[in-house]
């Protein structure tokens, strides 16, 4: 029998768990949040959990085309259990009990991404796949789990992303302020909130993914801390010039993008016509991202509103290489913030999004947003798997 903690007409908060594994693979974000009805909210706790490397490198493996059906299967499986694990790990750090908690909201990993497809006998093949089985999350924490975002807002027409801007609403929409939050995760992605314009949001390109293969292929680290590397090199304006050529790029929103584009084969294709320095390399795909974004805004943003503020999130706000570039590229004429100025964590944001999304699904809510993501209306994301607590 499924407890019912919730009361929807209660202003006592309750606690949710969020997960969020992204498209660089660092680890599962996980958070804890106090929530309350009209979606105010305070962050409890939040710790990066860590893949061992042999579970990163098959979530890589599961990424090129040659992935086995089979191997697909037992990972969806395995990461439910690493999920779970993350969601024990707060748990017990926050110091509190898994009766605490009301809620596991769980986004999973992306494994592939394909909201444009062409029909087929007159059905839709667009589709998204994220896996780490939620039904193993609420079987081994007892919780009740929502997971499976994306594939609703599918369904009804839309691209499935980005899904945080219903979050981005909550946090930080504000009467007369003009925002644009800049997420930089391993893809970038911005939500723009203004007065002139209704809420919209897309994806800008790539953000870390491309930075990580090169930094990993060049110099054999995972990522370029503190943006050293690239701040070491110098950025070659041609391949920077010819790799704008993108023709996602161009593409109106709304739309997304993933892995699916900015795979290891793009990188290999792109590294034919690059630069000797390795330094120079890395500088240039670390000013791709920040141009790419500073594009964006000049082709598809400031043509509907100016921006007061530039909001960054994700890993890309803690390397220097991209602000600075950010700032050479938008003439120093935009403020940067952060969204550590305005007390929210850059590095749990998407953990706490995805918290807030679990609570919208399980009080029927809607929570997607249709001018972000284009699908033809309002719906309820996100599946239900109650818990086990009353055993």
């Amino acid at each position: 029998m499924l407890i019912n903690k919730f009361d929807k007409k209660s202003e006592k908060p309750v606690y949710v768990v969020g997960l969020m594994s992204g498209t660089s693979v660092d680890g599962i974000d996980a958070c804890i949040i106090k929530a309350l009805p009209d979606f105010s909210h305070e962050l409890v706790i939040g710790d990066v959990v860590e893949f061992p490397v042999n579970i990163r490198e098959k979530i890589f493996g599961l990424f090129e085309a040659n992935a086995s059906i089979s191997e697909l299967c037992k990972m969806n499986f395995l990461l439910g259990e690493y999920f779970a694990l993350a969601a024990g790990h707060i748990i017990k750090k926050a110091g509190l009990k898994s009766q605490d908690i009301s809620l596991i909201g769980s986004h999973g990993q992306t494994i592939m991404h394909l909201p444009d497809e062409p029909d087929v006998n007159n059905f839709s093949q667009s589709s998204t796949l994220q896996i780490g089985e939620p039904c193993v999350i609420a079987e081994r924490t007892g919780i009740t789990t929502i997971a499976d975002f994306r594939v609703r807002d599918i369904a009804a027409a839309g691209n499935g992303a980005p899904l945080v801007c219903f979050a981005d609403e909550i946090m930080f929409k504000k009467e007369n302020m003009r925002r644009a939050v800049q997420n930089i995760g391993g893809i970038s992605n911005v939500t723009v909130l203004s007065p002139d314009v209704e809420t919209f949001a897309f994806d800008c390109g790539p953000g870390n993914v491309l930075i990580d293969y090169f930094t990993n292929k060049l110099f054999g680290k995972i990522y370029d801390k503190n943006g050293e590397i690239a701040l070491s090199g110098k950025v070659d304006t041609i391949w920077l010039n010819k790799l704008l050529q993108e023709p996602y790029f161009s593409v109106k929103p709304p739309k997304t993008t993933g892995r699916e584009l900015f795979s290891k084969a793009y990188a290999q294709k792109i590294f034919e016509s690059a630069p000797e320095n390795p330094c120079d390399v890395v500088a240039t795909i670390t000013a791709l991202t920040a141009k790419s974004i500073q594009k964006s805004y000049e082709d598809f943003i400031f043509p509907k509103t100016i921006i007061d503020e530039l909001i960054l999130g994700g890993g890309g706000a803690f390397n220097p290489a991209i602000i600075k570039f950010l700032n050479q590229y938008f003439d120093n004429k935009l403020k940067i913030l952060t969204h550590g100025d305005y007390g929210i964590s850059s590095n749990y944001k998407e953990a706490i999004a995805f918290a807030l999304l679990a609570y919208a699904t399980y009080f029927n809510i809607e929570n997607n947003v249709p001018s972000c993501t284009g699908a033809t209306g309002r719906r309820v994301l996100g599946k239900i798997i109650p818990g086990s607590m009353a055993k």
